[in-house]
């Protein structure tokens, strides 16, 4: 899609330059001096990403051929043994019997879920502590039934009765999302909604190109916390003495909307 068709577009649907940021997960800036034509040669994952936010793939649940294995259930009624009978190259989640596409992460996406693991893994580590830090691919048949298979960013379980061979088996303790914006729709809502319902106690979304990060801690009452990038914030499940700082992952985020 054009730059001209996607300004047709969005004259059609009555698309705000505010709106487009908030649904696409790119910088309000950056839409408009694309829009503008300040920007003549825009980033691929940039114009991926606004293409999208203007055709049917951002219907969430989207049923393709793809997806039909050797199966005859239809989107709504798949199961995990549908999800393992997919070819491996097929990155999808499963939630409440629908397939979900997962887009493969940019590099910049893996560089922040690796740094929040690496602190999270090295404060467990460096106290001989229980619980087990993962990063995804990590399979996670969220709530113990047929129907929804997962692979959060970054999670933390700390039942190490829930950690299978194959993946995780119930709710972890922690979960991190990191916004993509093929995901921030999921991750904002049905996410959450499964993370709550399934007894996942602490839940972070961090929209690194918005500056911002989300915190529903659901053993609290305050619910949610929303925090800038620029000074550390606080683990709920260790009571504050984990705190994940954000300075390496606002500088890389920084670079990359330079570029």
């Amino acid at each position: 899609m054009t730059i001209r068709e996607m300004k047709e577009k969005k004259r059609e649907k009555g698309y705000t330059y505010a709106l487009m940021a908030e649904l696409s997960g790119v910088p309000l800036g950056t839409i408009q001096k694309i829009f503008s034509g300040e920007t003549m040669n825009p980033r691929y994952d940039t114009l991926q990403a606004l293409e999208k936010l203007f055709s049917d793939s951002l219907k969430v649940c989207e049923e393709s051929a793809a997806y039909q294995v050797n199966s005859q259930h239809t989107q709504g009624s798949y199961t995990i043994e549908d999800y393992r009978a997919l070819p491996e190259d097929q990155r999808v989640e499963l939630i409440d019997g629908y397939f979900y596409d997962m887009a493969a992460p940019t590099t910049l996406h893996q560089r922040i879920a690796g740094e929040v693991y690496r602190q999270i893994s090295n404060f467990i580590m460096d106290r001989d502590g229980s619980c087990i830090p993962l990063i995804s691919p990590i399979d996670t048949q969220l709530d113990c039934d047929e129907r929804t298979m997962v692979q959060p960013d970054v999670a933390i379980l700390c039942q190490d009765d829930r950690v299978k061979e194959w993946g995780v088996y119930g709710a972890p303790d922690f979960v991190l999302e990191v916004i993509s914006p093929s995901t921030r729709r999921k991750d904002y809502t049905k996410k959450l909604s499964k993370y709550m319902a399934a007894g996942v106690r602490e839940y972070w979304i961090l929209d690194a190109y918005q500056q911002k990060l989300i915190v529903y801690f659901f053993e609290s009452e305050i619910c949610p916390v929303i925090y800038g990038l620029s000074e550390p914030v606080p683990v709920g499940i260790y009571n504050g003495e984990l705190e994940i700082g954000f300075s390496h992952i606002a500088k890389w985020v920084e670079e990359s909307m330079n570029r």
